[in-house]
């Protein structure tokens, strides 16, 4: 049996990648910026790894997806004005808004802003329940 332990990232710029999933409040150690890799603990057991194209191309043959993203992230946040925050604090640092805030039809603010590498990560939030 297999337990699902990490996700890996190829990253482009391994110091904006360390600053934009920082600012997603990652607990990413200092010194990470000039690592090839970097492990960052999500909790419960998994890890986000980042690794530099220039590493994983020396030991594989690696090429970036083409034709769209192949995956993405999302991070849950602690209530709808949480998400707002978070895309504004990320559109202001100079990343991309691939989708605005909205109020989503499943019940969830949501939004999604591209990290360096143009993988999308999606904000969200439960929507208070009216009765």
């Amino acid at each position: 049996m297999a337990t699902l332990d990490a996700f890996g990232l190829v990253c482009a710029d391994m110091a904006e990648s360390v600053r934009f999933y920082r600012l997603l409040g990652l607990d990413i150690p200092d010194g990470a910026e000039t690592e090839q890799h970097v492990d960052i603990e999500l909790g419960g057991g998994v890890r986000l790894m980042l690794d530099t194209i220039e590493l994983v191309k020396s030991f594989s043959e690696w090429e970036p997806a083409s034709g769209g993203h192949r995956m993405g992230l999302a991070f849950r946040c602690d209530d709808p004005d949480d998400v707002d925050r978070l895309h504004a604090a990320v559109t202001a640092a100079g990343y991309a808004s691939v989708l605005e805030p909205f109020d989503a039809f499943w019940g969830q603010r949501y939004a999604t802003v591209a990290d360096p590498d143009a993988n999308p990560v999606d904000l969200y939030a439960a929507l208070p329940t009216t009765s």
